[in-house]
């Protein structure tokens, strides 16, 4: 059975951490490795870090010191993993089966890694769903990268995350993995995640701008022709996510 790591960043969020550990601790599938790189806390966040480390049935690695921002402290957290496959994950699954759902799919069509829909949700009110499907970069389509279990030889192939970009360097390293088809993703056309709204690019709208110039970047330099209508296609794609439900 292959070792899953759950990489974790966190930063002065005692409150969203306690619940994003309480639903891995909930899940069915035994072989998995938390990671949790903290940027350094200061409101109880390491007591909370500490102490899940000794009591998790699962395996635990942490390292807590100051860092370049959330794409640094990713790219030191999957230094420290081990597992066959990765999810960068910060929020909570909705169901004690999605590690392993995932991990099954995986194998039965033999793919690179899988992915599938997510809600954002604030106070328990969902307030946009992400449905996903299948799709082509260059039509604006991107899976949800909280969704997005890969497996580690992606990471070895392609690179880590680019930490120069403030808050697109998921998107960024999505495009470069998936621009040439040859990575192959599984999909699961259901609710996987529950994010937590206001995130680095959906808190404000000045972050929201933010994200635009960086999606063109992106794109830019991955070579992906007529980049701004790319972009326009991504915007075009959000918009519905605020008006259906799961």
């Amino acid at each position: 059975m292959e070792l899953v790591s759950l990489v974790l960043t966190t930063f002065n969020c005692r409150e969203n951490l306690l619940k994003t550990l309480a639903s891995i601790e909930n899940q069915d599938y035994p072989e998995i490795e938390v990671v949790i790189k903290d940027g350094g806390s200061s409101d109880g966040t390491l007591d909370v870090i500490k102490e899940y480390s000794q009591n998790s049935h699962f395996s635990v690695k942490w390292a807590s010191g100051a860092d370049g921002g959330l794409y640094d402290a990713m790219n030191q957290g999957l230094s420290l993993s081990t597992g066959a496959v990765i999810l960068f994950f910060n929020d909570r699954f909705t169901g004690n089966d999605v590690v392993s759902k995932c991990i099954r799919l995986m194998n039965e069509e033999g793919t690179d890694g899988v992915h599938g829909d997510l809600v954002y949700a604030q106070d328990g009110v969902v307030k946009r769903y992400w449905k996903m499907g299948k799709g082509k970069v260059g039509s604006g389509w991107m899976p949800g990268h909280p969704t997005l279990f890969l497996r580690r030889e992606i990471y070895d192939r392609y690179g880590d995350y680019d930490s120069s970009y403030q808050c697109s360097a998921d998107f960024e390293f999505m495009i470069r993995i998936l621009k040439d088809g040859k990575v192959s993703l599984s999909y699961i056309p259901e609710v996987l995640v529950e994010m937590y709204y206001g995130g680095t690019s959906t808190g404000s709208a000045g972050a929201y701008g933010v994200s635009i110039r960086e999606a063109h970047r992106a794109l830019t330099v991955n070579g992906i022709r007529f980049a701004w209508w790319v972009v326009f296609l991504r915007t075009l794609r959000t918009i519905p996510q605020f008006l259906l439900r799961p």
